[in-house]
């Protein structure tokens, strides 16, 4: 009787796991392929070694970073639209049938 947490490697980092990070999976796998796919394509064309080797290490890193920024940047707007939704929700059920409420529902009159 095997859990499938038991099962799972747990990669961590100074304590901290890493699968439990936002867009830290996504980020690595983008890293690693666009990576690899720049530096078979420089070998292609080039066929010199080190330099391949060099532009794909370079392109993991600058493709790693750039969709790391990307996704955290979405990540924090996307929590922070929720916080507010949440908060919006939290406070349309304590004013629901008051007054206020009726107030808000019903059309103004402006003339």
């Amino acid at each position: 009787m095997s859990n499938d947490d038991d099962s799972k490697v747990k990669a961590s980092i100074l304590g901290r796991d890493l699968g439990s990070i936002p867009c830290f999976r996504s980020s690595f796998l983008n890293g690693i392929g666009g990576g690899i796919a720049t530096g078979l394509t420089y070998f292609l064309f080039t066929s010199k070694v080190k330099q391949a080797c060099n532009t794909a290490v370079l392109s993991f890193a600058g493709i790693t970073l750039s969709y790391w920024v990307y996704c955290r940047y979405s990540w924090s707007q996307n929590k922070f639209n929720v916080t507010m939704l949440k908060t919006a929700m939290k406070e349309q059920v304590a004013r629901e049938g008051t007054d206020t409420d009726l107030q808000l529902s019903r059309p103004q009159d402006k003339s």
